[in-house]
């Protein structure tokens, strides 16, 4: 007799079927794919039995050629070989001018929103070129897994802002994959030895990439990884460091600069490699032959490390700020992980050491390491460890609010608040009979709408008109996993909402995040006062309007011309106040009309009260109500 497997609807025949799952790190320079293999965790090789993929793409005519067979085009073909893309995702033209961008980059016509480049392939975007590299990776999963991948797990930089997560998910879905969810290169990391070693306490995860630079404060428990504080700086990392070195190379050489595009990529890759060279040496004899350039001499450890002092301290500076985020000094941290290539810089590894007291872990390779991590927690996410007891608290790197009257930012959601997350708040209407709310959220630290970035705007249309502050309308802000934001506003009485899913054209400039930050520490004194003269404003400005309504429509028949002066003369003294940017003065002139009128609005009330009983008689009225209520009993 044949034996039939019987199997719920929709779960695979074979009960121990694994699905294939990846982690993918698009990094700036090099990209990775790792894979959870018969309980091991490894990358994955092409069939050359490299790991590395270098994150570059060559685009000529209909052909794409991308990895190692592109790089050298980037002599001879400068603009048609794109490299350092993840630098221009979710950015616009006004962002890229610290990271020489001209020099690197032949852009479209200013269009406004991300950037475009001009390529023998036609415009392009970063967003496409990411794509090319991921669609590569993805081939080479296929290929070692045994089909196509039922899921992947893809890192960014932890202060990626909504712009450059939402352009990463856009590029995995041009390249046809299915995203679990875009992971901080921190909490990658911490996967990747958390679970290595089995470590507990409080981790500090300092990351240095070819772009971008990342340093996170985490707490290890029974593998929980919460994210405690993180800061950084999305246009930070390795190609800076090559930046000295060119300069280093052009200034030892006397050269005036001038380079053609051609001249600069040549410069840049032996910059390159005499960057990775001193990290294991301490002097490096070059030669330089361009066509324009001539130079042979020696580069020595010390002049490339005066050069790059400056970025190696912005480093220390965002690791001290996290830390003070977190209310920890650095005697605390058990441990300090060096994730990025560029962390391999003896000076980086000095300078962290010496700030922290204690030297940094480096089992893992800090290349590989995020990739590792990834990959560890898609195994998780697609399936196939459904039992294991992982669980990773991201955070929001900076604070989301909303605008309200006076140009203020009502924080709805603090930075640091770990992620996902759900926050609701209640606002009201400003005006009587208001039917329409603009909802503006904004992204930062600063009390203004004019220091804060917009993300989007949406209008909730349909209010019921009623008197200034009756209506209620809820704004609830949602970020999910990702890191990726909804918003949505509904009216309480009514049901009438609207809702948004937060897509900015492009993202923050190089040190905007960082300079949001600096901000806040800086101008907090300025800010508290510059709200409060605001916020007194705001409330003097609403009295002026009522009263003025009121008196315009009951003022002739409720008060007397002698009331109705001592009234306007109120209103007077009130906007003076408000035109200067005395805060007690304002609040004390409020206050002072605010009294004024309290028998006016008395009036009022009687007047309102008689309406209502008119045609009954007190007995009358009484019973009525009586009634009523034995009837709710």
């Amino acid at each position: 007799m044949a034996l039939i497997q019987i199997t719920e609807p929709g779960q695979a025949l074979d009960p121990h079927q694994r699905k294939r799952a990846a982690g993918i790190d698009l990094g700036t320079t090099n990209s990775l794919i790792a894979a959870v293999r018969s309980g091991q965790v490894d990358v994955l090789k092409d069939l050359s039995g490299v790991s590395m993929l270098p994150s570059v793409v060559h685009y000529s005519g209909a052909d794409v050629t991308v990895g190692a067979e592109a790089l050298p085009f980037s002599a001879s073909e400068p603009f048609n070989t794109i490299a350092s893309a993840k630098r221009l995702l979710g950015r616009g033209r006004a962002d890229l001018d610290g990271i020489a961008a001209d020099q690197r980059y032949d852009f479209a016509s200013d269009a406004g929103g991300m950037v475009r480049l001009q390529t023998a392939g036609g415009v392009i975007s970063p967003v496409q070129v990411s794509a090319e590299i991921l669609k590569v990776l993805s081939d080479r999963g296929a290929a070692t897994l045994g089909g196509p991948l039922d899921g992947v797990v893809i890192t960014v930089p932890a202060y990626f802002d909504d712009a450059q997560r939402q352009a990463t998910r856009d590029a995995a879905a041009i390249a046809g994959l299915n995203v679990l969810r875009l992971l901080n290169e921190p909490t990658a990391a911490a996967v990747a030895y958390g679970l290595d070693s089995g470590d507990e306490g409080l981790v500090v995860i300092f990351d240095l990439g070819g772009g971008t630079f990342d340093v996170s404060l985490l707490r290890l428990s029974r593998g929980v990884f919460e994210v405690l504080a993180t800061g950084g700086n999305s246009g930070l990392g390795g190609d800076d460091f090559d930046e000295r070195m060119a300069e280093l190379m052009l200034e030892k050489a006397q050269s005036q600069g001038g380079l053609d595009a051609s001249s600069r990529r040549q410069l840049m890759t032996e910059a390159r490699r005499v960057k990775e060279l001193l990290s294991i040496q301490s002097k490096v004899d070059v030669t330089l032959s361009l066509p324009s350039l001539q130079w042979q001499g020696p580069i020595h450890l010390a002049e490339f490390e005066a050069k790059t002092a400056g970025l190696v301290e912005e480093t220390i500076k965002a690791s001290r700020r996290v830390l003070r985020d977190a209310g920890i000094t650095a005697t605390e941290i058990n441990q300090v992980v060096l994730v990025g290539g560029s962390t391999r810089v003896p000076l980086v590894r000095s300078a962290v050491e010496a700030f922290f007291g204690r030297a940094p872990l480096t089992e893992i390779d800090p290349d590989r390491v995020v990739a590792l991590g990834a990959a560890l927690q898609a195994d998780v996410l697609v399936g196939n460890k459904p039992d294991d007891e992982m669980l990773l608290l991201d955070v929001l790197p900076l604070s989301l609010g909303l605008e309200t009257m006076g140009g203020l930012v009502e924080k709805v959601i603090s930075r640091n608040t770990p992620i996902p997350v759900q926050r609701a708040q209640e606002f009201t209407t400003y005006k009587d009979g208001q039917t329409a709310m603009l909802i503006h959220v904004l992204q930062g630290e600063r009390e203004q709408v004019a220091d804060c970035r917009s993300l989007a705007q949406f209008e909730l249309r349909g209010i019921p008109p009623m008197v200034a502050g009756a209506a209620k309308i809820q704004v609830v802000f949602q970020v999910d996993a990702d890191g990726l934001l909804s918003v949505s506003a509904s009216e309480l009485a009514t049901g009438v909402s609207a809702a948004i899913t937060v897509k900015p054209s492009y993202g923050l400039s190089d040190t905007e995040v960082t300079d949001m930050l600096k901000a806040s520490f800086a101008y907090a004194k300025e800010d508290a006062a510059a709200r409060m003269l605001l916020e007194a404003r705001v409330d003097g400005q609403r009295l002026i309007d009522a009263l003025s309504a009121a008196m315009q429509q009951d003022g002739p028949t409720l008060l007397s011309p002698d009331e109705t002066q001592a009234l306007q003369l109120g209103i007077q003294a009130l906007e003076v106040a408000l035109a200067g940017d005395q805060v007690q003065l304002i609040s004390a002139e409020t206050q002072n009309l605010s009294q004024a009128s309290d028998d006016f609005a008395a009036k009022r009330m009687d007047q309102e009260v008689r309406k209502a009983l008119t045609g009954q008689s007190l007995d009358g009225a009484l019973g009525e109500n009586q009634a009523t209520a034995d009837e709710a009993h």
